[in-house]
């Protein structure tokens, strides 16, 4: 298992790929430019990044300029997800440490109503003469997700880059979803979401999964306006200790945004595994087990729960 530092060519290339298209479409000033750069004082902090051309190459921290944000997509388009992608995630058991920094990332950015969480953090225990251990689990957007099949109004569906998400202006609030899914991983929304006014004014969009409504289902939805813009799920990006791993299974890698595997490699050389896979339901998230772990297993709430 090797960590290649240079396979997040995937994330970056497309994010600074959206840059430069944006940059040449909008008619601004090329701030690498003569001129731009005799404007700009340079800052003597240089920046790796990667070009068109696919070299890595050292820029000053001050010619750049921010990306500006992607225009937003029409539901029907986030319903056919990315082309030619196949996004699945690794957790690695061994290193987590029940800071719920994923699950506060999670519900900050999705404005989950108080009380409810798309990532459940819980202790677990193999058998009496095992150590307990902690277990995130989010949706695990199957390949053959049950969820899907039971959906009387299509408001729950698959996208082609393996993406389960849910439309909340379709749900009826029927909960077949929620009754079929083997990982208990959804929740309903009894009351109004508490909105900040900023986000409550926006139209709904299934890829950002906001706003929530009231009298509909949510659920993890692996952030696919990140990644579509070339950033990583959130609850990736704020685990301090990497348990997270997120990518692309065609391009065979995956990274927690400090390091990169092979996805193929990591599942070999770790025996990674997949949650009731007697089920059928084919998971798009896969567990390392939690051997040679880094933090000792504390528990001051509850006690373990056997699996």
């Amino acid at each position: 298992m090797k960590n290649n530092e240079n396979s997040r060519r995937g994330f970056l290339a497309t994010t600074l790929v959206a840059g430069a298209a944006l940059a040449a479409g909008c008619g601004t000033k090329n701030p690498f430019t003569p001129e731009a750069i005799e404007e700009v004082k340079p800052s003597g902090e240089l920046v790796k990044l990667l070009s068109v051309d696919g070299e890595i190459i050292e820029v000053d921290k001050a010619f750049l300029k921010p990306v500006p944000s992607l225009p937003a997509i029409s539901n029907d388009e986030a319903r056919v997800g990315i082309p030619g992608k196949k996004f699945a995630m690794v957790i690695d058991l061994s290193r987590c440490k029940n800071l719920k920094k994923c699950q506060s990332a999670c519900n900050h950015m999705h404005q989950i109503h108080p009380g409810q969480n798309w990532i459940k953090l819980n202790a677990m225990q193999d058998a009496d003469h095992t150590a307990p251990y902690w277990q995130p689990t989010t949706c695990m957007h199957c390949d053959e997700p049950p969820c899907v099949k039971v959906c009387p109004v299509d408001a729950t569906f698959k996208r082609k880059d393996g993406i389960v998400l849910i439309d909340s202006d379709r749900c009826v609030g029927c909960r077949f979803c929620m009754a079929a899914c083997p990982y208990s991983t959804r929740v309903f929304n009894w009351e109004d979401p508490k909105l900040e006014p900023a986000i409550a004014e926006k139209p709904y969009n299934c890829e950002t999964s906001m706003p929530q409504k009231i009298g509909t289902v949510g659920k993890c939805d692996f952030c696919p306006d990140m990644v579509r813009q070339g950033n990583l799920p959130h609850c990736v990006s704020a685990c301090p200790n990497g348990v997270f791993f997120f990518g692309d299974i065609l391009e065979d890698s995956v990274t927690n945004g400090a390091e990169t595997f092979r996805f193929s490699e990591l599942i070999r050389d770790k025996a990674g595994y997949r949650l009731m896979e007697d089920l059928g339901t084919k998971p798009s998230v896969y567990y390392l087990p939690p051997v040679n772990r880094n933090f000792p297993f504390e528990n001051n709430t509850a006690e373990a729960t056997k699996e």
